[in-house]
């Protein structure tokens, strides 16, 4: 695996761009066997080395921002507010996050021997955690900055080099994030930023990365795992969301509409937890529509992604046809969209069911908790969810919703906290990113076992007395009630003694028993 990671073509609008935000057009691509080489001096320096290096990119980042948002050029962030509330602010908190978390997470830790079978005296466990070495993540165009931000430095804090092949109009931002990196002590062939194209990282699949870690959708997660599972390579798949919304009873419903306007203005409604179906009682079905309404009413239109929106209307469309009834928006493409609001609509229509990085959400009026489960789990999809009520009620229902992370009367914002874990069931992936468990799934655990005990009857040869000794161990150890086991241990006492008197004595008189 020594061949040279791949350049590719890069288009000329996004050659302009980096130019023009003071980012060399040309690749950053080294030999993977000089990334090796780098990685292994890099995971050999002490953990602290490692994260005074995220501490003075946290740094960088807090006094020079306007690097990060001149490289952003998505038409769904148009404000610096929106760049610096949505990419740059959360990607600082995760930073400091790892600085004051990682040695710790990252230390060996010694196995307790409270636990430990007898037969196993002297034996001490130690669980240490190792870099896989080059991990390769494969980024989103949506947050082009935070989400490959926050999983390059759990990498790299863990001892890692680090590809990025950038989603599409994204190369220039990572560049950025990139160069920052280095001036703040990273060598340079730690951090290899890729062309945007999907051959990329094809080929780095093939040049023989140790771990992958996908944001994208599900049909990219399965063509990603077809290309690695040829070389056994492990992956994390964060991926395409249709996100429930469950209303209870008691819950607040101008809490709940400005919260779900929110979810579907945030980003232009690319996100892939934004909400999608909204399951509601149906006495307060039109009361959560109508207020649904006035808090979208005033609101400016949106800038939506032209092919997501495209779709949107597309399934929005048929929806209608199935008999859902368009509450909200217009059913056509522009280049500034007003959210979509789909009322009595149905788990069976295909809207329901799809992954949609437009500003689109269907109401389905439910006749209670149970048939909103049953309906939500209809959704091939299980990223996120969320839950609006009495904290109690909305608990007890959150133990039961099939999703991998749940937001409790509030959207999407809780999931920014550096330390939560992020990660989706059934077709939306599996593995985590961000928080404690997400710096772990950067890193092999590696158990090792020292025998200090002098005593290994395990090495001597099997013997006659054996079986019964293994009888009594196992019924003095694990049968039930203690007037069995005492009476095991005295058996395993007896066992033990003949076994100790049969190894005093002679070899041939041994063999004659």
């Amino acid at each position: 695996m020594t061949g040279r990671l791949p350049r590719g073509r890069m288009p000329a609008a996004q050659r302009a761009g980096e130019e023009a935000a003071g980012v060399s057009p040309e690749s950053t691509a080294e030999p993977i066997g000089a990334v090796r080489e780098a990685q292994a001096e890099w995971a050999r320096r002490p953990i602290g080395e490692r994260l005074a290096v995220i501490r003075q990119l946290r740094q960088r980042m807090a006094s020079e921002p306007d690097r990060l948002l001149a490289a952003m050029r998505m038409p769904q962030k148009a404000t610096a507010a929106e760049k610096l509330s949505q990419e740059v602010l959360p990607l600082a908190d995760a930073c400091r996050f790892v600085e004051r978390r990682a040695a710790k997470l990252l230390t060996p830790r010694r196995l307790s021997t409270r636990h430990r079978p007898a037969w196993l005296h002297g034996c001490v466990v130690e669980l240490t955690r190792e870099p896989y070495g080059v991990v390769l993540v494969i980024a989103p165009w949506n947050y082009p900055l935070l989400l490959p931000g926050v999983q390059a430095v759990q990498a790299l804090a863990a001892g890692n080099a680090v590809l990025v092949k950038p989603g599409r109009n994204s190369r220039a931002v990572i560049a950025v994030f990139a160069e920052m990196l280095c001036e703040a002590g990273l060598d340079r062939p730690l951090l290899q930023v890729l062309p945007e194209e999907a051959e990329a990282a094809t080929a780095a699949i093939g040049a023989g990365v140790d771990k992958v870690l996908l944001t994208g959708s599900a049909d990219t997660g399965r063509q990603v795992l077809a290309t690695a599972a040829p070389h056994l390579i492990p992956a994390t798949m964060e991926l395409s969301g249709c996100d429930a919304v469950f209303v209870l009873a008691d819950a607040d419903l101008d809490r709940v509409a400005a919260a779900l306007a929110f979810g579907l203005r945030l980003n232009g409604g690319a996100t892939c937890i934004s909400p999608r179906r909204v399951f509601v009682p149906r006495a307060i079905a039109i009361a959560l529509e109508e207020r649904l309404i006035d808090a979208l009413r005033p609101l400016p239109p949106v800038a939506a992604d032209p092919s997501a929106a495209r779709r949107a209307v597309t399934l929005a469309e048929e929806a209608v046809g199935e008999g859902a009834r368009l509450a909200f928006g217009e059913l056509a493409v522009a280049e500034r969209m007003q959210p979509l609001v789909l009322a009595d609509a149905a788990a069976t229509m295909r809207l329901l069911s799809s992954d949609v990085f437009a500003p689109v959400l269907a109401i389905v009026p439910v006749d209670d908790e149970a048939a909103a489960l049953a309906a939500a789990r209809a959704c091939p999809y299980a990223l996120g969810a969320t839950i609006f009520g009495s904290p109690a009620a909305a608990r007890r229902l959150a133990a039961r919703v099939r999703a991998g992370c749940v937001v409790i009367n509030d959207m999407i914002a809780p999931t920014a906290d550096p330390r939560f874990p992020f990660g989706g069931r059934g077709e939306s992936g599996f593995g985590v990113t961000r928080g404690a468990e997400g710096l772990l799934e950067m890193t092999q655990i590696k158990a090792i076992a020292l025998r200090r005990s002098r005593w290994l009857p395990h090495l001597d040869p099997s013997g006659p007395f054996d079986e019964p000794l293994m009888r009594a161990y196992l019924a003095a150890a694990h049968a039930r009630g203690w007037s069995r086991r005492c009476a095991a241990v005295g058996r395993l006492l007896r066992q033990l003694l003949l076994v100790a008197w049969s190894k005093g004595m002679p070899s041939a008189t041994r063999e004659q028993q």
